[in-house]
Protein backbone atom coordinates (compact mmCIF):
# COMPACT_ATOMS: atom_id res chain seq x y z
CA UNK A 1 0.00 0.00 0.00
CA UNK A 2 1.12 3.81 -1.32
CA UNK A 3 1.36 6.35 1.03
CA UNK A 4 -2.01 9.03 0.44
CA UNK A 5 -1.60 12.60 0.42
CA UNK A 6 -5.28 14.64 0.58
CA UNK A 7 -5.51 18.31 -0.08
CA UNK A 8 -8.74 19.49 2.14
CA UNK A 9 -8.11 22.97 2.19
CA UNK A 10 -5.08 26.18 1.65
CA UNK A 11 -5.77 24.48 -2.00
CA UNK A 12 -5.90 27.83 -4.25
CA UNK A 13 -6.91 29.59 -1.00
CA UNK A 14 -5.22 31.11 1.56
CA UNK A 15 -6.90 29.80 4.48
CA UNK A 16 -8.49 26.70 5.56
CA UNK A 17 -5.38 24.96 6.21
CA UNK A 18 -6.25 20.65 5.70
CA UNK A 19 -4.11 17.68 5.03
CA UNK A 20 -4.76 14.05 5.08
CA UNK A 21 -2.27 11.43 5.05
CA UNK A 22 -3.62 7.53 4.54
CA UNK A 23 -0.51 4.70 5.24
CA UNK A 24 -0.66 1.43 6.52
CA UNK A 25 -0.73 1.92 9.88
CA UNK A 26 -3.50 4.11 9.47
CA UNK A 27 -4.16 8.38 8.42
CA UNK A 28 -3.62 11.06 10.18
CA UNK A 29 -3.68 15.32 9.81
CA UNK A 30 -1.70 18.20 9.41
CA UNK A 31 -3.89 20.98 10.47
CA UNK A 32 -7.78 21.38 10.16
CA UNK A 33 -7.88 25.46 10.02
CA UNK A 34 -11.42 27.58 9.42
CA UNK A 35 -11.57 28.88 5.77
CA UNK A 36 -11.98 32.59 5.99
CA UNK A 37 -12.73 35.29 3.02
CA UNK A 38 -15.59 35.64 0.60
CA UNK A 39 -18.49 34.18 0.70
CA UNK A 40 -17.99 31.12 -0.93
CA UNK A 41 -15.05 30.28 0.73
CA UNK A 42 -16.53 30.80 4.09
CA UNK A 43 -19.47 28.27 3.11
CA UNK A 44 -16.93 25.71 3.01
CA UNK A 45 -16.64 25.54 6.71
CA UNK A 46 -20.57 24.62 6.75
CA UNK A 47 -20.48 21.53 4.37
CA UNK A 48 -19.92 18.16 5.54
CA UNK A 49 -16.32 16.94 6.52
CA UNK A 50 -14.85 15.15 3.68
CA UNK A 51 -13.57 12.58 6.29
CA UNK A 52 -14.86 10.48 8.90
CA UNK A 53 -13.25 11.70 12.13
CA UNK A 54 -13.40 8.85 14.00
CA UNK A 55 -10.89 7.49 11.46
CA UNK A 56 -8.29 9.79 12.31
CA UNK A 57 -4.99 8.85 14.81
CA UNK A 58 -4.16 12.25 15.64
CA UNK A 59 -3.36 15.84 14.13
CA UNK A 60 0.08 17.36 13.88
CA UNK A 61 -0.53 21.61 14.54
CA UNK A 62 1.67 23.82 12.70
CA UNK A 63 0.53 26.52 15.03
CA UNK A 64 -2.15 28.10 16.91
CA UNK A 65 -3.62 30.74 14.10
CA UNK A 66 -7.41 30.04 13.25
CA UNK A 67 -6.83 29.03 9.85
CA UNK A 68 -4.33 25.93 10.66
CA UNK A 69 -6.83 25.28 13.76
CA UNK A 70 -10.18 26.42 13.80
CA UNK A 71 -12.13 23.58 12.62
CA UNK A 72 -10.68 21.16 15.01
CA UNK A 73 -13.67 21.84 17.45
CA UNK A 74 -15.84 20.68 14.37
CA UNK A 75 -14.19 17.55 14.62
CA UNK A 76 -14.58 17.09 18.41
CA UNK A 77 -18.15 17.89 18.09
CA UNK A 78 -18.65 15.40 15.06
CA UNK A 79 -17.17 12.53 17.90
CA UNK A 80 -13.05 12.74 17.44
CA UNK A 81 -11.29 11.79 20.20
CA UNK A 82 -7.75 11.63 19.34
CA UNK A 83 -4.53 13.11 20.24
CA UNK A 84 -3.54 17.10 18.99
CA UNK A 85 0.64 17.13 18.82
CA UNK A 86 2.02 20.75 18.84
CA UNK A 87 4.36 23.03 20.81
CA UNK A 88 4.01 24.45 23.85
CA UNK A 89 3.51 27.60 23.23
CA UNK A 90 0.74 26.95 20.31
CA UNK A 91 -1.02 25.17 23.22
CA UNK A 92 -0.79 28.05 24.95
CA UNK A 93 -2.44 30.06 22.14
CA UNK A 94 -5.47 27.59 21.82
CA UNK A 95 -6.57 27.92 25.29
CA UNK A 96 -7.60 31.26 24.40
CA UNK A 97 -8.46 31.09 20.08
CA UNK A 98 -10.73 28.29 20.30
CA UNK A 99 -13.34 29.37 22.72
CA UNK A 100 -13.10 33.16 21.23
CA UNK A 101 -13.90 31.25 17.86
CA UNK A 102 -16.37 29.30 19.41
CA UNK A 103 -18.18 32.34 20.71
CA UNK A 104 -18.04 34.16 17.37
CA UNK A 105 -19.71 30.52 16.17
CA UNK A 106 -22.40 30.74 18.76
CA UNK A 107 -22.97 34.46 17.94
CA UNK A 108 -23.20 34.19 14.20
CA UNK A 109 -25.68 31.70 15.03
CA UNK A 110 -27.86 33.26 17.39
CA UNK A 111 -27.93 36.05 14.80
CA UNK A 112 -29.17 34.34 11.62
CA UNK A 113 -31.63 32.33 13.91
CA UNK A 114 -33.23 35.62 14.54
CA UNK A 115 -33.09 36.33 10.82
CA UNK A 116 -35.17 33.01 10.14
CA UNK A 117 -37.21 33.35 13.30
CA UNK A 118 -38.59 36.49 11.11
CA UNK A 119 -39.15 34.31 7.77
CA UNK A 120 -40.74 31.14 10.15
CA UNK A 121 -37.22 28.86 9.38
CA UNK A 122 -35.94 26.60 10.95
CA UNK A 123 -33.29 27.73 13.92
CA UNK A 124 -29.68 27.93 12.80
CA UNK A 125 -27.01 25.64 14.78
CA UNK A 126 -23.36 27.11 15.74
CA UNK A 127 -20.59 25.56 13.86
CA UNK A 128 -19.47 24.40 17.24
CA UNK A 129 -20.04 25.31 20.62
CA UNK A 130 -18.13 25.98 23.43
CA UNK A 131 -18.31 22.72 24.94
CA UNK A 132 -16.62 21.91 21.49
CA UNK A 133 -13.76 23.83 21.77
CA UNK A 134 -13.68 22.91 25.60
CA UNK A 135 -13.60 19.49 24.41
CA UNK A 136 -10.78 19.84 21.85
CA UNK A 137 -8.31 21.77 24.60
CA UNK A 138 -8.62 18.68 26.57
CA UNK A 139 -6.88 16.39 23.90
CA UNK A 140 -3.41 18.76 23.65
CA UNK A 141 -0.44 17.00 23.65
CA UNK A 142 3.06 19.38 23.40
CA UNK A 143 6.63 18.71 22.35
CA UNK A 144 9.92 20.53 21.45
CA UNK A 145 11.49 21.70 18.45
CA UNK A 146 13.70 19.61 16.75
CA UNK A 147 12.35 16.65 19.39
CA UNK A 148 11.63 13.61 17.13
CA UNK A 149 7.96 12.14 18.38
CA UNK A 150 5.92 8.65 17.48
CA UNK A 151 2.90 9.51 17.69
CA UNK A 152 1.22 6.79 15.66
CA UNK A 153 1.84 3.37 14.19
CA UNK A 154 4.68 3.76 11.41
CA UNK A 155 4.50 7.32 11.43
CA UNK A 156 7.52 9.74 13.09
CA UNK A 157 7.43 13.95 13.38
CA UNK A 158 9.72 16.39 14.31
CA UNK A 159 9.29 20.59 14.60
CA UNK A 160 11.20 22.82 13.77
CA UNK A 161 10.73 26.61 14.08
CA UNK A 162 8.73 28.74 11.37
CA UNK A 163 9.59 31.75 12.27
CA UNK A 164 5.79 33.03 12.05
CA UNK A 165 4.51 33.30 14.67
CA UNK A 166 5.00 31.91 18.82
CA UNK A 167 5.44 28.31 18.56
CA UNK A 168 4.84 27.91 14.73
CA UNK A 169 6.46 25.07 13.38
CA UNK A 170 7.20 23.21 10.22
CA UNK A 171 7.25 19.68 10.65
CA UNK A 172 8.84 16.89 9.11
CA UNK A 173 7.30 13.87 8.60
CA UNK A 174 8.34 9.92 7.80
CA UNK A 175 6.32 7.61 7.06
CA UNK A 176 6.48 3.83 6.69
CA UNK A 177 4.07 2.68 3.18
CA UNK A 178 3.50 -0.88 2.56
CA UNK A 179 6.76 -2.15 1.32
CA UNK A 180 8.89 -1.43 4.54
CA UNK A 181 10.30 2.19 3.14
CA UNK A 182 10.24 5.58 4.39
CA UNK A 183 8.41 8.65 2.85
CA UNK A 184 9.92 11.45 3.80
CA UNK A 185 7.67 14.74 3.54
CA UNK A 186 7.82 18.26 5.19
CA UNK A 187 5.06 20.30 5.86
CA UNK A 188 6.08 23.88 5.82
CA UNK A 189 2.91 25.35 7.87
CA UNK A 190 3.32 29.22 7.45
CA UNK A 191 7.09 30.49 6.81
CA UNK A 192 8.15 33.70 8.82
CA UNK A 193 10.17 36.52 7.04
CA UNK A 194 13.71 36.84 7.47
CA UNK A 195 13.83 40.34 9.87
CA UNK A 196 11.30 39.27 13.00
CA UNK A 197 11.45 41.10 16.06
CA UNK A 198 10.45 38.20 18.20
CA UNK A 199 12.32 35.14 16.41
CA UNK A 200 15.26 33.32 14.83
CA UNK A 201 14.72 32.52 10.98
CA UNK A 202 13.11 29.68 9.94
CA UNK A 203 15.12 26.28 10.14
CA UNK A 204 14.90 22.96 9.14
CA UNK A 205 16.81 20.15 7.54
CA UNK A 206 17.53 19.43 3.69
CA UNK A 207 16.38 16.62 1.18
CA UNK A 208 12.96 14.78 0.91
CA UNK A 209 10.76 12.94 -1.15
CA UNK A 210 8.06 15.60 -1.12
CA UNK A 211 7.75 19.31 0.75
CA UNK A 212 4.44 21.28 1.01
CA UNK A 213 4.88 24.77 0.96
CA UNK A 214 2.82 27.92 1.49
CA UNK A 215 2.75 29.99 -1.17
CA UNK A 216 1.06 33.39 0.36
CA UNK A 217 3.55 36.20 -0.95
CA UNK A 218 4.77 34.27 -4.18
CA UNK A 219 5.38 36.63 -6.83
CA UNK A 220 5.22 39.59 -4.27
CA UNK A 221 8.15 41.41 -2.81
CA UNK A 222 8.74 43.77 -0.06
CA UNK A 223 11.33 46.34 0.44
CA UNK A 224 14.43 44.64 1.93
CA UNK A 225 14.41 46.18 5.98
CA UNK A 226 15.86 45.96 9.08
CA UNK A 227 14.28 46.29 12.46
CA UNK A 228 15.34 49.43 12.61
CA UNK A 229 14.19 50.55 9.52
CA UNK A 230 10.84 48.82 9.92
CA UNK A 231 9.99 50.44 13.30
CA UNK A 232 11.48 54.25 11.39
CA UNK A 233 8.63 53.59 8.69
CA UNK A 234 6.32 52.99 11.10
CA UNK A 235 7.11 56.19 13.22
CA UNK A 236 6.62 57.88 9.45
CA UNK A 237 3.36 56.52 9.37
CA UNK A 238 2.20 57.66 12.98
CA UNK A 239 3.54 61.01 12.80
CA UNK A 240 1.72 61.97 9.78
CA UNK A 241 -1.52 60.53 11.06
CA UNK A 242 -1.34 62.48 14.38
CA UNK A 243 -0.39 65.79 12.07
CA UNK A 244 -3.59 65.20 10.46
CA UNK A 245 -5.51 65.28 13.76
CA UNK A 246 -7.58 62.48 14.01
CA UNK A 247 -7.07 59.00 15.06
CA UNK A 248 -5.08 56.05 13.58
CA UNK A 249 -6.45 52.91 13.18
CA UNK A 250 -4.62 50.36 12.71
CA UNK A 251 -6.41 46.19 11.84
CA UNK A 252 -4.41 44.00 13.24
CA UNK A 253 -4.15 40.33 14.29
CA UNK A 254 -4.42 39.55 17.87
CA UNK A 255 -1.36 36.84 17.21
CA UNK A 256 1.78 38.00 16.53
CA UNK A 257 0.95 41.46 14.54
CA UNK A 258 -0.59 43.51 17.77
CA UNK A 259 2.06 42.74 19.93
CA UNK A 260 5.16 43.08 17.51
CA UNK A 261 2.86 46.64 17.09
CA UNK A 262 2.75 46.88 20.28
CA UNK A 263 6.80 46.77 21.12
CA UNK A 264 7.80 49.29 18.58
CA UNK A 265 5.48 51.56 19.15
CA UNK A 266 6.41 51.35 22.58
CA UNK A 267 9.98 51.48 21.81
CA UNK A 268 9.33 54.84 20.33
CA UNK A 269 7.84 56.52 22.46
CA UNK A 270 10.61 55.51 24.93
CA UNK A 271 13.13 57.09 22.71
CA UNK A 272 10.87 60.27 22.59
CA UNK A 273 10.24 59.67 18.63
CA UNK A 274 6.56 60.14 18.84
CA UNK A 275 3.64 61.21 21.51
CA UNK A 276 0.59 59.75 21.03
CA UNK A 277 -2.50 60.71 23.93
CA UNK A 278 -3.52 57.59 24.16
CA UNK A 279 -1.95 53.95 22.56
CA UNK A 280 -4.91 51.36 23.09
CA UNK A 281 -5.03 47.21 22.20
CA UNK A 282 -8.84 47.01 22.26
CA UNK A 283 -9.39 43.20 21.89
CA UNK A 284 -10.40 40.78 24.41
CA UNK A 285 -8.05 38.08 22.59
CA UNK A 286 -5.21 39.97 22.08
CA UNK A 287 -5.40 40.90 26.28
CA UNK A 288 -4.99 37.27 26.39
CA UNK A 289 -2.62 36.58 23.72
CA UNK A 290 -0.30 39.01 24.96
CA UNK A 291 -0.26 37.25 28.70
CA UNK A 292 1.05 34.13 26.02
CA UNK A 293 3.82 35.97 25.02
CA UNK A 294 4.84 37.45 28.16
CA UNK A 295 4.69 33.92 29.32
CA UNK A 296 7.27 32.55 26.54
CA UNK A 297 9.45 35.92 26.36
CA UNK A 298 12.63 33.99 26.54
CA UNK A 299 11.75 32.59 23.73
CA UNK A 300 12.39 35.76 21.93
CA UNK A 301 15.49 36.83 20.10
CA UNK A 302 15.81 40.93 19.59
CA UNK A 303 13.14 42.63 21.92
CA UNK A 304 14.25 46.41 22.62
CA UNK A 305 11.51 46.94 25.71
CA UNK A 306 10.47 44.17 28.20
CA UNK A 307 6.93 43.46 28.62
CA UNK A 308 6.78 45.27 32.46
CA UNK A 309 8.55 48.56 30.37
CA UNK A 310 5.84 48.13 28.11
CA UNK A 311 2.97 48.10 29.79
CA UNK A 312 4.00 50.67 32.63
CA UNK A 313 3.56 53.61 30.05
CA UNK A 314 0.57 55.44 31.16
CA UNK A 315 -0.69 56.07 27.80
CA UNK A 316 -1.41 52.24 27.13
CA UNK A 317 -4.25 51.08 27.68
CA UNK A 318 -5.75 46.84 26.89
CA UNK A 319 -9.34 47.34 26.82
CA UNK A 320 -11.57 44.25 27.25
CA UNK A 321 -14.83 45.47 28.41
CA UNK A 322 -17.33 46.44 25.69
CA UNK A 323 -18.42 49.66 27.56
CA UNK A 324 -14.55 50.87 27.31
CA UNK A 325 -14.60 50.11 23.82
CA UNK A 326 -17.44 52.06 23.14
CA UNK A 327 -16.18 54.71 24.84
CA UNK A 328 -13.24 55.25 22.03
CA UNK A 329 -15.98 56.74 19.75
CA UNK A 330 -15.35 59.60 21.59
CA UNK A 331 -12.01 60.01 21.07
CA UNK A 332 -11.57 62.40 17.55
CA UNK A 333 -8.02 62.40 17.54
CA UNK A 334 -4.40 61.81 18.78
CA UNK A 335 -4.89 58.38 19.25
CA UNK A 336 -3.41 54.85 18.04
CA UNK A 337 -6.25 51.99 17.97
CA UNK A 338 -5.26 48.63 17.56
CA UNK A 339 -7.97 46.12 17.16
CA UNK A 340 -8.78 42.79 15.46
CA UNK A 341 -9.48 41.64 12.56
CA UNK A 342 -6.13 42.32 10.86
CA UNK A 343 -8.39 41.98 7.41
CA UNK A 344 -11.29 43.85 9.20
CA UNK A 345 -13.53 40.88 8.36
CA UNK A 346 -15.00 40.62 11.69
CA UNK A 347 -14.41 42.07 15.91
CA UNK A 348 -14.58 45.33 17.68
CA UNK A 349 -12.53 47.01 14.64
CA UNK A 350 -15.60 47.24 12.41
CA UNK A 351 -17.03 49.99 14.69
CA UNK A 352 -13.90 50.98 14.82
CA UNK A 353 -13.65 51.95 11.71
CA UNK A 354 -17.37 53.19 10.84
CA UNK A 355 -16.77 55.63 13.22
CA UNK A 356 -13.50 56.51 12.01
CA UNK A 357 -13.89 56.10 8.19
CA UNK A 358 -16.06 59.27 7.44
CA UNK A 359 -13.57 61.76 9.12
CA UNK A 360 -11.17 62.91 6.75
CA UNK A 361 -8.50 63.40 9.11
CA UNK A 362 -8.23 60.06 10.46
CA UNK A 363 -6.04 57.82 9.02
CA UNK A 364 -6.22 53.68 8.87
CA UNK A 365 -3.19 52.02 8.56
CA UNK A 366 -3.21 48.05 7.00
CA UNK A 367 -0.10 46.27 8.41
CA UNK A 368 -0.84 42.94 6.63
CA UNK A 369 -1.94 40.76 3.85
CA UNK A 370 -5.72 41.17 3.01
CA UNK A 371 -7.44 38.87 1.39
CA UNK A 372 -9.56 38.89 -1.55
CA UNK A 373 -13.24 40.06 -0.64
CA UNK A 374 -12.43 40.95 2.54
CA UNK A 375 -13.35 44.40 3.88
CA UNK A 376 -9.31 45.16 4.89
CA UNK A 377 -9.21 44.62 0.81
CA UNK A 378 -11.74 46.52 -0.58
CA UNK A 379 -11.17 49.50 1.42
CA UNK A 380 -7.42 49.34 0.65
CA UNK A 381 -8.47 49.21 -2.95
CA UNK A 382 -9.55 52.54 -3.35
CA UNK A 383 -13.62 52.28 -2.28
CA UNK A 384 -15.45 55.21 -1.95
CA UNK A 385 -18.08 53.71 0.58
CA UNK A 386 -17.95 50.39 2.43
CA UNK A 387 -20.59 48.39 3.94
CA UNK A 388 -20.52 47.96 7.49
CA UNK A 389 -22.95 46.41 10.00
CA UNK A 390 -25.38 46.73 6.56
CA UNK A 391 -25.07 50.40 6.23
CA UNK A 392 -23.29 52.13 3.63
CA UNK A 393 -20.09 54.13 4.93
CA UNK A 394 -18.19 56.76 2.88
CA UNK A 395 -14.48 56.58 3.04
CA UNK A 396 -13.12 59.85 3.63
CA UNK A 397 -10.24 58.87 5.97
CA UNK A 398 -6.81 58.36 4.53
CA UNK A 399 -5.76 54.85 3.74
CA UNK A 400 -2.45 53.76 4.63
CA UNK A 401 -0.50 50.29 4.09
CA UNK A 402 2.74 48.67 5.58
CA UNK A 403 4.01 45.21 4.18
CA UNK A 404 6.55 44.85 6.58
CA UNK A 405 4.58 43.60 9.62
CA UNK A 406 3.80 40.92 7.51
CA UNK A 407 4.43 37.57 9.54
CA UNK A 408 4.43 35.70 5.55
CA UNK A 409 7.90 35.51 3.96
CA UNK A 410 7.73 37.04 0.41
CA UNK A 411 8.68 35.63 -2.63
CA UNK A 412 12.83 35.63 -2.60
CA UNK A 413 12.18 34.38 1.24
CA UNK A 414 10.06 31.62 -0.17
CA UNK A 415 12.51 30.70 -2.78
CA UNK A 416 15.14 30.58 0.16
CA UNK A 417 13.50 28.17 2.59
CA UNK A 418 12.80 25.99 -0.65
CA UNK A 419 15.89 25.85 -2.00
CA UNK A 420 17.58 25.43 1.46
CA UNK A 421 14.97 22.09 1.86
CA UNK A 422 15.97 20.36 -1.32
CA UNK A 423 16.18 18.51 -3.04
CA UNK A 424 12.49 17.55 -3.30
CA UNK A 425 13.23 14.04 -4.84
CA UNK A 426 9.43 13.15 -5.78
CA UNK A 427 7.69 16.54 -6.10
CA UNK A 428 6.93 19.93 -4.40
CA UNK A 429 3.36 20.82 -4.02
CA UNK A 430 2.56 24.44 -3.26
CA UNK A 431 -0.41 25.11 -0.95
CA UNK A 432 -1.81 27.90 1.30
CA UNK A 433 -1.76 30.88 -1.53
CA UNK A 434 -4.37 32.24 -4.32
CA UNK A 435 -3.45 30.49 -7.51
CA UNK A 436 -1.43 33.72 -9.25
CA UNK A 437 1.03 34.09 -6.71
CA UNK A 438 1.64 29.98 -6.77
CA UNK A 439 2.03 30.15 -10.41
CA UNK A 440 4.50 33.05 -9.87
CA UNK A 441 6.07 30.84 -7.27
CA UNK A 442 6.52 27.98 -9.71
CA UNK A 443 7.88 29.54 -12.58
CA UNK A 444 10.51 31.17 -10.81
CA UNK A 445 11.62 28.00 -8.86
CA UNK A 446 11.51 26.46 -12.66
CA UNK A 447 13.22 29.80 -14.40
CA UNK A 448 16.38 28.65 -11.57
CA UNK A 449 16.35 25.57 -12.45
CA UNK A 450 16.47 24.25 -9.48
CA UNK A 451 12.79 22.27 -10.14
CA UNK A 452 11.88 20.49 -13.09
CA UNK A 453 7.87 22.05 -14.11
CA UNK A 454 6.17 18.59 -13.81
CA UNK A 455 8.02 18.20 -9.99
CA UNK A 456 6.48 21.59 -8.98
CA UNK A 457 2.44 20.47 -8.28
CA UNK A 458 -0.12 23.08 -7.53
CA UNK A 459 -2.81 20.96 -5.65
CA UNK A 460 -6.86 21.69 -6.08
CA UNK A 461 -9.02 21.23 -3.54
CA UNK A 462 -9.68 17.36 -2.51
CA UNK A 463 -7.20 16.25 -4.88
CA UNK A 464 -5.42 13.62 -3.87
CA UNK A 465 -2.37 11.60 -5.13
CA UNK A 466 -0.41 8.20 -3.94
CA UNK A 467 3.21 8.77 -2.95
CA UNK A 468 5.42 6.24 -2.98
CA UNK A 469 9.61 7.27 -1.79
CA UNK A 470 10.47 7.19 -5.97
CA UNK A 471 7.95 8.96 -6.90
CA UNK A 472 3.78 10.25 -7.19
CA UNK A 473 2.34 6.81 -8.36
CA UNK A 474 -1.10 8.79 -9.02
CA UNK A 475 -2.53 11.99 -9.61
CA UNK A 476 -6.15 11.90 -8.77
CA UNK A 477 -9.28 14.43 -8.76
CA UNK A 478 -12.58 13.64 -6.38
CA UNK A 479 -15.36 12.50 -7.71
CA UNK A 480 -17.20 15.84 -6.84
CA UNK A 481 -15.96 19.46 -5.77
CA UNK A 482 -17.05 20.42 -2.49
CA UNK A 483 -17.66 24.28 -4.12
CA UNK A 484 -17.08 25.45 -8.01
CA UNK A 485 -13.49 26.50 -7.71
CA UNK A 486 -14.22 29.77 -9.97
CA UNK A 487 -16.04 31.12 -6.40
CA UNK A 488 -12.67 31.05 -5.27
CA UNK A 489 -10.78 34.25 -5.56
CA UNK A 490 -13.44 36.67 -6.08
CA UNK A 491 -17.48 34.84 -5.69
CA UNK A 492 -20.57 36.54 -7.21
CA UNK A 493 -21.89 37.70 -3.53
CA UNK A 494 -19.02 40.53 -3.29
CA UNK A 495 -19.23 41.33 -6.93
CA UNK A 496 -23.06 41.59 -6.96
CA UNK A 497 -22.32 43.98 -3.38
CA UNK A 498 -19.77 45.89 -5.16
CA UNK A 499 -21.86 46.17 -8.50
CA UNK A 500 -24.82 47.31 -6.77
CA UNK A 501 -23.06 49.93 -4.72
CA UNK A 502 -21.44 51.20 -8.01
CA UNK A 503 -24.39 51.54 -10.00
CA UNK A 504 -26.46 53.62 -7.18
CA UNK A 505 -23.39 56.00 -7.11
CA UNK A 506 -23.50 56.13 -10.76
CA UNK A 507 -27.23 56.98 -11.36
CA UNK A 508 -27.19 59.54 -8.51
CA UNK A 509 -24.46 61.31 -10.40
CA UNK A 510 -25.84 61.57 -13.82
CA UNK A 511 -28.54 63.70 -15.17
CA UNK A 512 -31.88 62.30 -14.97
CA UNK A 513 -32.29 61.45 -18.82
CA UNK A 514 -28.54 59.80 -18.97
CA UNK A 515 -30.40 57.73 -15.58
CA UNK A 516 -33.23 56.23 -17.59
CA UNK A 517 -30.75 55.46 -20.72
CA UNK A 518 -28.42 54.02 -18.17
CA UNK A 519 -31.68 51.39 -16.83
CA UNK A 520 -32.62 50.79 -20.57
CA UNK A 521 -29.53 49.58 -20.88
CA UNK A 522 -29.33 47.15 -18.38
CA UNK A 523 -32.62 46.24 -19.48
CA UNK A 524 -32.39 45.18 -22.82
CA UNK A 525 -28.85 43.16 -21.57
CA UNK A 526 -31.11 41.05 -18.74
CA UNK A 527 -33.39 40.65 -21.42
CA UNK A 528 -30.90 39.34 -24.31
CA UNK A 529 -29.37 36.61 -21.29
CA UNK A 530 -32.61 35.68 -21.09
CA UNK A 531 -33.25 36.71 -17.12
CA UNK A 532 -36.42 38.15 -18.06
CA UNK A 533 -38.62 36.85 -20.69
CA UNK A 534 -40.30 39.85 -21.07
CA UNK A 535 -38.84 42.63 -19.29
CA UNK A 536 -41.76 45.86 -19.39
CA UNK A 537 -40.86 48.71 -21.66
CA UNK A 538 -39.73 51.84 -19.15
CA UNK A 539 -42.06 54.66 -20.11
CA UNK A 540 -40.30 58.21 -20.24
CA UNK A 541 -41.05 60.13 -17.44
CA UNK A 542 -42.84 62.85 -17.64
CA UNK A 543 -41.40 64.85 -14.91
CA UNK A 544 -38.14 63.62 -13.58
CA UNK A 545 -37.94 61.31 -11.41
CA UNK A 546 -35.68 60.83 -8.30
CA UNK A 547 -33.66 57.41 -8.07
CA UNK A 548 -33.51 55.96 -4.85
CA UNK A 549 -30.36 54.20 -3.74
CA UNK A 550 -30.88 50.25 -3.72
CA UNK A 551 -28.83 47.86 -1.54
CA UNK A 552 -28.29 44.30 -1.57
Amino acid sequence: MSVTLHFHGAAGTVTGSCYRVVHPGGQFLVDCGLFQGNKSVRDLNLKPTPFDPKDIDFLLLTHAHIDHAGLLPKLYAEGWRGPMWMTEPSAGLLEYLLPDSAGIQESEAERETKKRGRRGDEPAPPLYTMADAEEALQHRHTCQYKEWIAPGPGVRARFWNAGHIIGSASIEVEVMNGDGKLVRLMFSGDIGPDEKVFYAEPEGPAGFDYILCESTYGGRERADYTLVERREALKAEIVQAMQRGGNLIIPAFAVERSQELLHDIGVLIKNGEIDPKLVVLDSPLASKVTGVYRKYSKLFEDTELSADELFSDPRFRIIEAVEDSKALNAIKGGAIIMSASGMADAGRIKHHLRNNLIRSNATVLFVGYQAPGTLGQIILSGAKEVRIHGTLVPVRAAIKSMGNYSAHADHSELMDWIIARLPAHGALFLTHGENEERHALREALVAAGKLGGDQVILPELDDYFELTAAGIKAALKPAARRVDLRQLPQDWHNLFSDFTIRLSQRLHELPDAEKLALMMQLQETLSALGAEKSPPPMPTPVTPVETQAFDE
